[in-house]
């Protein structure tokens, strides 16, 4: 029987079950006995591998006396468990997925290309909300709620994960938020980048054409899972997992790691931005 792999939105369903589990008070093995099932197949579940069929899910939703509404919702996300990618359109925007921060939380290293704005996982505050004012213009934006997701990315910086960055030039040298908003964040990439599991490459706007043109996304490898490729979109975020999309996406790297800056390099060049 060919090894079950685990993929993210398999994750996210596993997630929901072991909660709706929780809420029933039950060990895993009990529920098991009490559904006729192998202790092993949910485990599979729980974990996002597989295993089981859309009436076992139903099954165990049923015995678990969960609501119909909720049977419905976690029967449309184990559906979506049987393609290739995963799309979420949410009503948040895409760097504030929950789905996405339990990812990155499971990763243990984070490759990052951005194109056109700092990487969020190193804005400022200040550098944040210049942001949402060029986004949203005149719309109602509730900026505490806002920001103080997108700073919970934060709390991902760990020596025990790296972290890798490339940033074309164009997006440090586009002034978000005017002046003194910019030589904060600069000061700010300068510091973190003296963590020695951050590191910050910068591709030159000199070289013209570049290996991402083709736009931003992140890269999340784990220890004992498959890598997944994070594409954001305005109102979406896509993650995918199969073989051909994560080789394409390598094969960015390999180049954008040709094209950049050492991080040495990099490290002048903000520097020099700051006179």
């Amino acid at each position: 029987m060919p090894r079950r792999k685990s993929s993210v939105v398999g994750r996210e369903f596993g997630d929901a079950v072991r909660e709706v589990i929780e809420q029933t008070g039950l060990t895993h093995r009990k529920l098991a006995e009490e559904v006729g099932w192998d202790e092993a197949k949910l485990s599979d579940m729980v974990r996002g591998k597989g295993g089981v069929s859309e009436i076992d899910v139903m099954q165990l939703l049923s015995y678990c006396r969960v609501r119909p509404p909720e049977i419905e919702r976690l029967l449309a996300l184990y559906r979506e468990t049987r393609e290739l990618g995963y799309l979420k359109l949410p009503d948040e925007p895409p760097d504030q997925l929950p789905t996405l921060l339990t990812q990155e939380r499971l990763a243990n290293a984070i490759t990052v290309w951005s194109m056109n704005l700092v990487p969020g996982h190193l804005q400022t505050a200040d550098y944040m909300q210049a942001v949402i004012d060029g986004e949203a213009r005149k719309q109602a934006v509730d900026y505490d709620k806002v920001i103080a997701a997108k700073l919970e990315r934060r709390k991902l910086f760990h020596w025990s994960r790296t972290f890798v960055f490339y940033i074309h030039e164009q997006a440090l040298r586009l002034p978000v938020g005017g002046t003194e908003v910019m030589e904060d964040q600069y000061l700010h990439i300068l510091a973190m980048a003296q963590r020695d599991y951050i590191t910050v490459r910068v591709v030159p706007i000199a070289i013209g054409a570049h290996a991402g043109v083709s736009g931003s996304f992140l890269q999340l490898d784990y220890e004992k899972l498959e890598p997944v490729v994070f594409l954001e979109g305005k109102n979406s975020g896509l993650f995918l997992e199969d073989v051909k999309s994560l080789a394409i996406y390598a094969s960015v790297l390999k180049v954008l790691d040709a094209q950049a800056m050492d991080p040495e390099q990099s490290r002048l060049l903000i520097n020099s931005m700051l006179t």
